[in-house]
């Protein structure tokens, strides 16, 4: 795949990051050892997008089990919440956060249960190395198939749409949303991409116009506002956006925006499809109404840059919205394609995978 930029690596000298912050006038990377150092590259948006969030809460873990100073199993035993807890701390509403840790959690079960007589830390520190490594090449492998379940539903020829940024910034791979465009255009489809700038954090004009540009694909800068213009003037084939958290019934969590976007698609007769990895899929909660919204700094929204471009009072910042179903033409997954009743066809999709979400759907 042309141009892909990498946000997260495992390495020797430790995990190293892209800081997406920088993007699109600086490329900057950093390598960090310690798991409190990777749970504020989180917090910060030096990494973002719901499966790169993953594989970095994956190598966080990773990271707090081979630098512990337990001398012992009981000691790792005693740090290991800590750490789990410390990285699940930094962004509520991105499942495949709590999905990785969960994983990482049932790995270090496995190897260290209790009142185990197995004292080799060094092998259960490669293990959960192993671990980690394995979430991020699963990663890849889902994109890619993602990219090959959803190529078939973009226009042969014209313009789609996406929201924020769900390309390989956002997901240790080819991208979800950004995968299947990729995909399209690799599969010979012609396509000009719209771009929405993604206020407050401006996600789609630094990320997805830099990783669109720099795999050679067309595309449009827009602003926010500009979106139902656009869809009125014709020639939208299709939205593609990417999620955050998939409830049982099909609601999604994206980026701000997203729900206004689903809406005008509706409005103009515009296919609105999410492309999602089953990691995503939140089947113990039955609608969008119990996801949580993160609710960031008001200065990322009175400020661009470090520079004040509002007076000084009180600005909302909720990170996320909640797309109701019914707007959802089909979400996209590495296994497949949901069609509503989505309840039916997620539950489907996710198989034995995640057993206790389907044991409280």
């Amino acid at each position: 795949m042309k141009n892909v930029a990498q946000p997260i690596e495992w390495t020797d000298a430790g995990v190293v990051m892209l800081d997406q912050r920088r993007l699109p006038v600086e490329v900057i990377r950093y390598t960090y050892t310690d798991y409190r150092e990777v749970a504020a590259a989180i917090q910060t948006m030096v990494i973002r997008g719901a499966p790169a969030i993953g594989v970095a809460a994956a190598m966080g873990v990773a990271l707090g089990v081979l630098h512990s100073p337990a001398k012992n199993i009981a000691e790792l035993r005693a740090e290991f919440p800590q750490i789990c807890e410390t990285l699940a701390r930094t962004r509520p509403t991105a499942v495949d956060l709590f999905w990785a840790i969960d994983r990482m959690k049932r790995t270090f079960t496995q190897l260290a249960p209790e009142n185990s007589a197995n004292t080799d830390l060094a092998a259960i520190r490669r293990a959960m190395v192993a671990e980690a490594r394995a979430v991020h090449l699963e990663k890849l492998a889902m994109d890619e198939a993602m990219g090959r379940f959803g190529a078939e539903f973009m226009p042969r020829e014209g313009i789609v749409m996406t929201q924020c940024n769900a390309g390989a910034l956002a997901t240790a791979g080819i991208g979800t949303a950004l995968g299947v465009i990729r995909t399209a255009v690799e599969n010979g489809h012609k396509l000009r991409v719209l771009v929405p700038e993604t206020r407050p954090y401006l996600q789609g004009a630094r990320l997805t116009a830099w990783e669109l540009h720099e795999a050679g694909i067309p595309l449009t800068l827009i602003t926010d506002n500009m979106v139902g213009h656009f869809m009125k003037q014709g020639g939208v084939g299709a939205i593609v956006v990417g999620a955050d958290r998939v409830a049982a019934n099909g609601d999604t969590a994206n980026k701000i925006g997203t729900y206004q976007i689903a809406v005008l698609a509706r409005e103009h007769n515009i296919p609105f499809y999410v492309a999602a990895p089953i990691s995503t899929f939140d089947l113990t909660i039955a609608s969008g109404e119990q996801i949580p919204i993160e609710e960031r700094s008001s200065e990322e929204v009175t400020h661009i840059g470090g520079t004040r471009i509002a007076p000084p009072v009180h600005a909302a910042h909720p990170a996320f919205d909640v797309t109701p179903a019914r707007f959802i033409a089909a979400i996209i997954t590495e296994r497949g394609v949901a069609r509503a009743p989505f309840n039916e066809s997620l539950k489907r999709l996710a198989g034995e995978k995640f057993p206790a979400a389907k044991k409280n759907s």
